[in-house]
Order: structure tokens, then C-alpha cells, then sequence
């Protein structure tokens, strides 16, 4: 389950577009951050995605990925002409395709390596959605199948594109917009795949034009329901709708880490077997099964196009850091995988993440206000450095980096030593002995 949500010039302070998501995944579904360059590939060529081979185009544009560790593709990142993507599970009526085809995530990372702009990328995904079709198992351990629905922005515009099977509709954004794990678009659209309406006719899910509704005809609402998703997504409009206007980078950071109007000082994600927040803590049972496992922020203004990244899960107990295109990654250790290694950023950040779950209404106040202060630093620093080089771009992302690892140590050891007062329930603490197990988790 995930939420991504777009900001366009006339909701922002500053008159750039911003786009933000969380992705949620498995809890040990280890997070990786990549940067690919600008490529040229031989006429011919194909590529491998996670699933399937397909054609290769013949010159690929730079991207920064934000991905699962396991999966070609990607649940949300950029590319070198500042075009940023984001996608959403999204569970419908449509039969899953019996032969592998692409995932949601592959159609972001072919996106943003074929599109100039952000209709460029609409176009690119649709038309290999239709050559392709979409299908294959998402999940690393839970087998789980969905179709998906994508967020894609540029620094003049955003579309909402929402998928079920070979059909589709896409909706142009006006100033806001927020996506989560169900389809939205409802009786009208800007464009759409040439047998949208038909093809539910045919199924009689409607009687015909004038009583469709894509949404309503299209959606599986049992799958729809449990993702919570409706309610995710009000949420996130109302935040967006409450600060339009005067929205920032900060703006979309406090998004990512909501828990709900309802969060006070002594929230805990151990709460309920039911249920999710936009900041997703996994929990004991089928139906929490995600964790937000890493979160991006991009904001793209002026030419300059600055993405902010987590690398790690919990963007409420994370930090975000600032990464530019021409300036590559700063180096975050070895690929991750579902076991723990601590010389990868994602996994050390586990440590300090997986001790603040030990009493995460004593833990978490007891490095807050740093993280802010540090977080407030990076960006206010940031913007120093749009006119600059890009080697020293690189400098500094490296420098955030290497400040937010140091500080991630000593919070983690601060957390640690901390006397917890608050015990979260049991059906909550042996799910989370679970999966330390499972990632062999010291």
C-alpha cells in the first residue's frame, strides 16, 4: 500500500511543482536507492525487466530509482529532464493476465529512461501497457498480484494515469491531486485507452456511457476496502487543500509522515490489526502487512530539479536528504537484500527504526526535534547550492549523507539505552520478533 500526491505551481509557495511518495512494502523489503547514467544502447538491443524481455530504445536518459531491492523497475523516481513518477497498487475486476508481463514498477524505470516530459511518459507507459500487458507477483515473500496506477509530474504539469489490465484513463491535474490503492477517475477523464467504456459494457458492470463510471465499474471492492485507501486518500487532499498555496518541501515531508488526525503524544503503530496511515507501520496479521520502507520527495523548480530521499523505511523516523541528477548518489553502501547487512544504509537505519518500535511514544521524542533541526539544515543549505557545480552538488549531498548516518549512530544509541514506559501489545511485538527473525536481525 502507498500514497503519492502532487503539488503543481499554483498550490506551492514558490511556484515549482512538487511530487512526494511513500512506498510500502514488505517490512523486509530492503530499500535501494540507484543512479543509472545517460546510455546508448546498440540498434536492436533488448532489455531485461523483472519479468519479461522487451525491445530496448536506443538512447536511455539518466534516472534516480527508488526501488525494491529485488525489482528491475522502480516504485517512484526521476530522470536527468526532471520528469518524476510514483505508482499505486490498485486491485479491480480485470482477470490478471496468465503470462508475465510488466510491473507497475517497470513501467516507471522505462518511463523515466524514454520520456522527455510528463505526457511523454503517459504515452510511453500506455503504449507498452497495451503491447505488454501488466501482471506477475509484486510480493517478495506474500505472493500478490494488483494493477497499477501512476502519479507523473513534470515543472509544467501532472497526470493521473490509473490502470485496470489492458484498459486505462488518464486525468490531467489542475493544482492538487493525491493517488493511493484504488482507482479515482470517475465519469470523466482527458484521455483513455479506446475500449475503456465497452469493455464494461460487454461485462455489464454499467448499461452504457452515460452510467459509467470507472471507478465504480472497474474497482474489486473487497481488495479496494481493505486498503483503506478512500480514507488515505481524503486525508492527504485535506493536508494538501489545508496548506494550498503555501505548499513547500516541508509541506510534503509532514504529509509523508502523518499517522492520522486522531495521532496524538502517545500514538503507537502497535494500534489495531486494521487500518493504515500514510506514514504505513506494519503489524501482526494479513491486513497490515506493509511498512513504508522509503520515501522521496522531488521538487523541481527553475530548471533545478532536487530530490529528496529517505533511503530508509519510516520516513517518520528518517531523514531526507538531497540528491540532484548531473551530481550522481552519494554512496550508501552495498545493495540490500531481505537480510540484514549492516554496511547498506537501509539496514543501518533498522537499527535505530526497529528500537524506537520498542516503545515508539518514549523513543521517538527522544530525537525528534534533531531530526527536524538537521532536516531544516539540509534544506535551508540546499537552496545555496542550485546555481553551483555539479561537482559541488555532489559534495554536499555527500556531506548530508555522511551528517545524517553519524546522527542516525547516536540516536540509535540514545534509543537503546532509553528505559521504555509504554509496552505495545503482544500480538504486535511478536510480529516484529518475526520478521527480526526472518532478516536475521541482530
Amino acid at each position: 500500500m502507498c500514497d503519492t500526491f502532487v503539488a503543481l505551481s499554483n498550490a506551492t509557495v514558490d511556484g515549482s511543482v512538487i511530487l512526494a511518495k511513500n512506498s510500502d512494502r514488505e517490512p523486509n523489503e530492503a530499500h535501494e536507492l540507484v543512479h543509472i547514467p545517460h546510455t546508448n544502447h546498440p540498434k536492436g538491443s533488448t532489455v531485461q525487466c523483472t519479468y519479461i524481455e522487451i525491445p530496448q530504445v536506443t538512447e536511455t536518459f539518466a534516472v534516480l530509482l527508488a526501488k525494491p531491492f529485488w525489482i528491475w523497475g522502480a516504485e517512484m523516481g526521476a530522470n536527468e529532464r526532471g520528469v518524476v513518477i510514483g505508482n499505486e497498487a490498485v486491485f479491480t475486476k480485470v482477470p490478471y493476465e496468465k503470462e508475465r508481463g510488466l510491473l507497475g514498477m517497470d513501467f516507471i524505470r522505462l518511463a523515466l529512461e524514454r520520456a522527455a516530459s510528463a505526457r511523454a511518459a503517459l504515452d510511453v507507459i500506455t503504449g507498452l501497457l497495451e503491447t505488454h500487458g501488466q501482471g506477475g507477483n509484486c510480493g517478495l515473500i506474500h505472493k500478490l498480484t494488483y494493477h497499477n496506477s501512476f502519479l507523473i509530474a513534470d515543472s509544467n504539469e501532472a497526470w493521473v494515469l490509473e490502470t485496470a489490465g489492458r484498459q486505462w484513463a488518464a486525468e490531467r491535474v489542475r493544482d492538487i491531486r493525491s493517488i493511493s490503492n484504488a482507482i479515482t477517475i470517475g465519469r470523466t477523464w482527458d484521455l483513455s485507452s479506446d475500449e475503456l467504456v465497452d469493455y464494461a459494457i460487454d461485462r455489464k458492470w454499467c448499461k452504457g456511457r452515460d452510467d459509467f463510471h470507472f471507478a465504480r465499474c472497474y474497482s474489486d471492492f473487497l481488495y479496494t476496502r481493505f486498503s483503506v485507501a478512500r480514507a488515505r486518500q481524503r486525508r492527504v487532499t485535506d493536508l494538501l487543500r489545508a496548506d494550498k498555496g503555501q505548499i513547500t518541501v516541508e509541506t510534503m515531508i509532514a504529509i509523508l509522515r502523518d499517522h492520522g488526525p486522531a495521532a496524538g503524544p502517545d500514538w503507537t503503530p502497535g494500534r489495531g490489526l486494521t487500518g493504515a496511515s500514510v506514514c504505513m507501520h506494519a503489524n501482526f496479521g494479513p491486513v497490515r502487512r506493509s511498512q513504508s520502507v522509503g520515501s522521496m520527495v522531488s521538487h523541481l523548480k527553475d530548471g533545478v530539479h532536487t530530490h529528496w530521499v529517505t533511503g530508509t523505511s519510516a520516513p517518520c523516523t528518517g531523514i531526507f536528504k538531497p540528491v540532484w541528477l548531473d551530481a550522481g548518489l552519494p554512496n550508501t553502501g552495498p545493495s540490500p537484500t531481505s537480510t540484514y547487512g549492516k554496511a547498506s544504509l537501509w539496514w543501518r537505519h533498522e537499527s535505530l527504526h526497529r528500537a524506537t518500535l520498542r516503545d515508539y511514544a518514549t523513543c521517538l521524542p527522544l530525537y525528534r526535534e534533531a531530526r527536524d533541526a538537521l532536516e531544516a539544515k539540509f534544506i535551508q543549505a540546499a537552496a545555496d547550492f542550485y546555481d553551483k557545480s555539479a561537482a559541488e552538488r555532489t559534495a554536499f549531498s555527500a556531506q548530508c549523507f555522511a551528517q545524517a548516518d553519524e546522527a542516525t549512530v547516536q540516536w540509535t544509541e540514545r534509543v537503546q539505552a532509553a528505559e521504555a514506559s509504554h509496552r505495545p501489545p503482544l500480538y504486535y511485538t511478536w510480529a516484529w520478533h518475526g520478521f527480526d527473525r526472518q532478516a536475521k536481525f541482530d
